[in-house]
């Protein structure tokens, strides 16, 4: 990330996303087609022992210019970072037990989706996500040669962040930005309305949910939940999330009907949006990194204690810095 994008961040701590990120090889899948009455199918599923199976561990530099050091497969099963418990959820963890210096790197998880999507409903659902200061958890998708083939930011926050935030980033002369005048047709709140991102201007467009348990302490808290994303080219991108109790029966079945399941929490409308062209060839992505441009951008602004190049030695602060998914699904 650019030096113009740190400044910015700091002045606006809850209103920048990253947008400059990496991406693997990407695998295209065609697009199914749903039943007449609105209930989707499952395309992917990823659960269990075969889990890592089917995504690729990121092994670069942060691009996000973070405080880790990404690990492959085996050094990150071999360390405890990425494990399936005997009930079957996959856990990915930053390092909380090694001795490092204050502006060091921990070693940490990053994960791509081997297979690609054009479209389909997203599900992530998780007991725990990674809370902290300075940590920056995030589920997103990505396609190739970013920004332009765009990015959509499901699951996202920093620090001490109460609420999660979800962001688009297109990359194309093809207009995208959110329907101002249609606020009813989602429950969150407008931070930023242009999705158009460059690699020294990344704000893209977002939308803070309005729930207190839809990100970090308040997520845990409440047993965890659900992220959804229902990415359609005709009518626009829709996001929800459910605490564990409010979990919708449909979804639980698989067979989930997203027109029963209510309004949004984010909605990108394809008439202010031109979802095909922005939008392509996407691999999910899971991943925590640590300070970073955004999280270390902020930090002076978030509460936390100190400076974030100092948490980084603080090993206990990582030890809850850790995704435990129950599963992960594509349908459509």
């Amino acid at each position: 990330m650019r030096s113009f994008h740190r400044l910015f961040l700091a002045a606006f701590p809850l209103i920048t996303l990253v947008g400059a990120r990496s991406y693997s090889r990407h695998r295209p899948i065609s697009v199914g087609r749903r039943s007449t009455d609105g209930t989707y199918t499952i395309q992917d599923y990823y659960q269990g022992e075969d889990f890592f199976n089917d995504w690729d561990f990121y092994t670069g530099s942060d691009p996000t210019g973070g405080n880790v050091v990404y690990q492959n497969k085996s050094a990150a099963q071999s360390e405890r970072l990425a494990y399936v418990n005997s009930d079957g959820t996959t856990v990915l963890a930053v390092d909380s037990t090694s001795t490092v210096a204050a502006g060091g790197d921990r070693d940490a998880v990053r994960i791509t989706s081997q297979n690609s999507y054009n479209g389909g409903l997203f599900i992530m659902d998780a007991s725990k996500m990674p809370v902290g200061c300075s940590t920056w958890p995030s589920f997103w998708t990505v396609g190739p040669n970013w920004p332009y083939g765009g990015e959509i930011d499901i699951v996202e926050g920093i620090n001490d962040q109460a609420k999660n935030q979800m962001t688009l980033h297109s990359g194309t002369s093809n207009a995208c930005t959110i329907d101002t005048d249609e606020s009813d047709e989602f429950t969150g709140s407008v931070l930023s309305s242009n999705c158009y991102s460059t690699e020294t201007s990344d704000s893209g467009c977002s939308i803070m949910d309005s729930s207190s348990t839809s990100f970090a302490y308040g997520f845990n808290n409440a047993g965890g939940g659900v992220f959804a994303l229902l990415w359609d080219n005709s009518t626009g991108m829709s996001m929800w999330h459910f605490a564990r109790a409010n979990i919708p029966d449909d979804l639980t079945a698989r067979a989930p009907t997203p027109s029963n399941w209510g309004t949004p929490s984010g909605f990108w409308s394809a008439q202010t949006c031109d979802i095909t062209d922005n939008f392509y060839d996407h691999q999910m992505v899971i991943d925590t990194t640590i300070c970073g441009n955004w999280a270390g951008g902020a930090y002076s602004q978030s509460g936390c204690p100190g400076t974030c190049t100092d948490m980084v030695a603080n090993a206990s602060n990582y030890v809850d810095a850790k995704w435990v998914i129950n599963y992960v699904a594509v349908y459509q």
